[in-house]
């Protein structure tokens, strides 16, 4: 940086310094105002004399004038090759001899993101009523708020220009930080670097006041509400020509003058709470900078023999702050302030050590019915995976005790405290894999895991919490002011023993795994990533990155915790999914036995009565096999899908390859009038594709899903399960579709009017299609036919033998199979046999010879329709003398049939049985009589051959 930025950078931190020290000052306090006024004053002669005798020295006796300006202050010569020039001014340095330059150093006082607080209390002025108050009450009321008011608008004047001056400053400081890192790269110097921690410490310390912008809103809006009450006080005012008009006169342009005031405050308060926004937008902006580039820098110098001294007084420190007096006094003061909730988790833990045996015999005797589908239920795994937690709690609860009873302590004993609360946490995740993989207990049992895998775990989880506990415990008494000097030596070597004991862990338990399947390559590299890595993370410490190797293996950590988290819900809904198979292929394997008993019979009256079957029909049901592999290949995407979003928001901050995608803007998207437009990036595209691709699997595996969760466990008609996976999946695809659009942009506001137009040309160019479409969904819903039912429609009869979304397929009595669109079915009439009773009517005609006995022919009519098995004796068969004919007596018999392929069958029975018990009861049945009379009649004339009169 050039000598001139710097004065005029010095001189706006000293007149920021002096301006708050102004604005805090009583009105009493004018003389130190003018004190600190012309000291700098003096200062900026002082500089500009210096600036023209020696420019080398001006910046040294700037720094000697100003305080906390000398620390750190770095060469100026890097500085002053910057891109931007000083006055105008370029450099004509050779560009090569400006890359080999070292990178300039930071400011040391960089900006300080204090505001003052907005007043919990918002400004509300008394107004008086205009009609009943005194006038000049009124007056002298009017004019205290307008003093008020002139204040507040002062004040907020005030904060205004201190939020606009801290923002400039703070996106100039930003702006040229980031040119900084830029053109330095990673070329940084250990002090660069350390400087650059302690400005992130600094800044992560600090920040905006909380409830600022809850503050200035609040102000807003009793401005606002006291500006619409002036505007209705000064309507009720009327115009006199007296004492009391001209006072009225005056309240008027106080009235106005008020108003004008209120309104210049809102527009000041409209601009601070902008300004405090951009604010807090830019402070976390340079937050992430920093830690986006100290991520990658050393945060201390390399290991050497030197350190082995440090590392013993590290030690030493330690044991010297364990002092019996300081540890009883914080004993004392946390249970007098704790004590409730210590008593607690000792009775808790107090119950859990007592009913431990209790809890692990149970934990077995539910692994007794896994695999029984008579008495499998999901209940025994989750109460195995609840014990299981519960016998993981004694350590935790041990070690939070501990923790609560140091807590108010001495610096050293609330860092040992804060140890035992995140050992608390590491134990409760490794304690509870650890239970997990107890012998018969749900990881042998319920999950069916690789026994060496299991043994294994059990071996070495009580070594690696050997080693983690006391870690976790004394890693934060490296944070406190007293053992800070010591993180590089005992902190580390801390670091290098965690990292040794989880590489050794990750061997053993990755070496276990792999035995089951030794040709598979996916397990051998990922022992050897997961063996590699802590050891690496452990050099990288010892090179001088130990601050990125530390939160690398906390984010390696608590990645692989969760990891462990996804697959125990994975392998809990496998569990889930497997007792519903085995339920649902029971009752697959009953209902497919009936429905085989079932067609053997309706085969053998189809043989009976000549009428065409067809073989199978095509029941809308899944194959099990097929529900099997979409149920489990939808849990795995659920399961990557959870896993890889955790891991994202774990890794996002750490990692600036993984935002570089919200960087790269593809397009931009058009806004409505007085809004910004919408820039649609790289990731947004990515996301985009993604939803595309999960609505692709979604749609594809999710019918398997829900005809094992859901459906199974519901009494529906056959069919019904078919209707509603198919809807599900529209709608799934629907939603996917819709969410893929809007994020790249394509929102339902802009394409409604598209949907419309794209609407009215399929309804006139696809009509038929659409038609059938809509139809389909229409019989899905309303279901007037199903597959299986007996229909009659434009003459055709036949059975349902499939359902598709366009068209109906029917088998009719010759076995032919006619392809009927589904509109036919919605628009036209249609006979359906079988839809809600499969009971039909039979009508057998007889005529029998007069001169019968009528009452006797009703009676056999009566016991032959009565005798016939086929006929159903709910309703009962009738018989009925229904006419006399020319040449019989005409009876029907009513018989009701169970099914509609019995019709024949029935009918030609009881045609027998009616022919055999009439000839034996000698009633005659018959046959047609005609009358024929012959008449003869004269020849017409003018025939050949005819006679005529007088002819001889």
């Amino acid at each position: 940086m050039a000598l001139g930025d710097q004065v005029i950078q010095l001189c706006c931190i000293n007149r920021y310094t002096t301006e708050n020290r102004e604005e805090q000052a009583p009105p009493t306090m004018f003389t130190q105002t003018a004190l600190h006024s012309a000291w700098r004053a003096l200062a900026i002669v002082l500089v500009s004399l210096l600036w023209l005798v020696q420019p080398t020295s001006a910046a040294a006796a700037v720094t000697d004038l100003l305080p906390g300006m000398k620390e750190a202050q770095g060469t100026e010569s890097a500085e002053a090759t910057s891109p931007r020039g000083d006055s105008g001014t370029t450099s004509e340095a050779d560009p090569k001899e400006a890359q080999q330059a070292p990178p300039p150093e930071p400011s040391a006082t960089p900006v300080q993101p204090v505001l003052e607080e907005e007043p919990e209390q918002p400004l509300q002025s008394d107004l008086p009523a205009a009609e009943h108050a005194d006038i000049r009450q009124q007056i002298e009321t009017l004019r205290e708020a307008l003093v008020q008011r002139q204040a507040a608008l002062e004040a907020s004047q005030r904060r205004l220009a201190q939020a606009q001056s801290l923002l400039e400053r703070l996106d100039n400081e930003y702006r040229s930080f980031e040119l900084r890192l830029e053109t330095a790269g990673l070329n940084l110097t250990n002090d660069y670097a350390r400087l650059l921690r302690q400005r992130l410490e600094r800044l992560q310390s600090q920040t905006i006041a909380d409830g600022l912008t809850e503050g200035i809103s609040t102000q807003l809006s009793a401005a606002r509400e006291e500006q619409l009450r002036l505007e209705e006080f000064e309507a009720l005012s009327a115009p006199e020509d007296t004492d009391r008009g001209r006072l009225r006169q005056l309240r008027t342009e106080i009235i106005v003058q008020l108003h004008g005031v209120v309104t210049d405050h809102i527009d000041v308060l409209n601009d601070y709470y902008n300004t405090v926004v951009a604010l807090r937008d830019r402070f976390a902006a340079y937050q992430e900078l920093l830690q986006q580039r100290l991520f990658w820098l050393p945060s201390a110098e390399r290991v050497s023999p030197a350190m082995a001294s440090e590392l013993y007084q590290g030690v030493s420190w330690l044991l010297s702050g364990l002092q019996w007096p300081e540890l009883s006094k914080a004993v004392r003061a946390s249970f007098a302030e704790r004590g409730g909730w210590i008593l607690l988790i000792l009775v808790i833990l107090a119950v859990l050590l007592m009913r431990r045996r209790t809890l692990r015999n149970v934990v077995i005797n539910t692994g007794d019915d896994v695999g029984n589908v008579g008495n499998d239920r999901m209940a025994l795994t989750l109460t195995a995976a609840s014990l299981s937690f519960l016998l993981a709690l004694p350590w935790v609860l041990a070690l939070s005790a501990v923790a609560l009873l140091l807590k108010e302590g001495n610096s050293l004993f609330a860092a040992l405290s804060s140890g035992f609360t995140g050992a608390a946490f590491v134990t409760l995740l490794l304690r509870t894999l650890h239970s997990v993989a107890r012998p018969e207990g749900l990881g042998e049992r319920h999950f069916h895991w690789q026994t060496a895998t299991l043994a294994a775990i059990r071996h070495q989880m009580p070594l690696l919490l050997a080693v983690l506990t006391p870690i976790v415990i004394i890693l934060p008494t490296m944070e406190t002011p007293e053992g800070a000097d010591y993180s590089n030596s005992l902190g580390r070597f801390l670091f290098l023993v965690a990292s040794g004991a989880l590489a050794w862990f990750a061997y053993r338990v990755m070496s276990a795994v792999s035995l089951a399947n030794p040709s598979s390559r996916f397990l051998q590299g990922a022992r050897i990533v997961t063996v590699v890595i802590p050891l690496m993370l452990a050099i990288a410490s010892l090179w001088g990155y130990h601050y990125t190797a530390v939160q690398l293996e906390g984010l390696l950590f608590l990645s692989g915790c969760w990891l462990a988290a996804v697959m125990m819900m994975y392998y809990l809904a496998l569990r889930a999914l497997s007792v519903r198979e085995r339920r649902l292929t029971l009752k697959r394997l009953r209902e497919q036995r009936a429905a085989e008993r079932k067609l053997a019979e309706t085969r053998e009256t189809a043989e009976h009565s000549g009428e065409g079957m067809p073989v199978a029909l095509d029941m809308p049901e899944m194959d099990l096999k097929d529900i099997s592999q979409q149920s489990k290949a939808l849990v795995r995407i659920v399961a990557f899908v959870l896993a890889a979003s955790v891991l994202w928001v774990f890794w996002a901050d750490v990692v600036p390859a993984l935002q570089v995608f919200d960087s790269v803007t593809l397009w931009t998207i058009a806004g409505a009038e007085g809004e910004e437009a919408l820039p649609i990036t790289l990731g947004d595209l990515m996301l985009a594709l993604l939803f595309g691709i999960g609505t692709i699997l979604a749609a594809r595996n999710l019918p398997g899903t829900l005809e094992v969760m859901f459906l199974s466990r519901m009494n529906l008609e056959p069919g019904a399960g078919y209707a509603i996976t198919t809807l599900v999946t529209y709608v799934i695809v629907f939603a996917g579709i819709m969410a893929a659009l809007a994020v790249i942009g394509l929102q339902w506001s802009k394409l409604q009017w598209l949907v419309a137009a794209l609407g009215v040309g399929l309804g006139f160019g696809l009509q038929e299609i659409v038609a059938n479409f809509v139809s389909g969904i229409i019989l899905l819903f309303e279901r007037p036919i199903r597959v299986g039912d007996t229909v009659t429609i434009n003459g055709i009869t036949g059975t349902v033998a499939r359902i598709r979304i366009r068209a109906t397929t029917l088998v009719d009595w010759d076995r032919k199979e006619q392809i009927i669109p589904n509109k036919t079915f919605v628009t036209q009439d249609l006979t359906n046999w079988t839809l809600t009773d499969p009971i039909t009517r039979v009508i057998i005609r007889v005529s029998v010879a007069y001169g019968s006995d009528v009452d006797q022919v009703r009676d056999l009519l009566q016991e032959v329709a009565e005798n016939n098995e086929r006929v159903v004796d709910d309703p009962a068969p009738a018989v009925f003398c229904v006419g006399l004919g020319d040449s019989s007596v005409n009876f029907e018999v009513r018989v009701f049939v169970r099914d509609l392929l019995d019709f024949m069958p029935l009918s030609h029975e009881l045609h027998s049985a009616i022919t055999r018990t009439l000839r034996d009861a000698n009633v005659e049945i018959p046959y047609p009589q005609r009358d024929i009379h012959i008449r003869t009649a004269p020849m017409p004339w003018g025939v050949p051959g005819a006679k005529t009169e007088g002819s001889s």
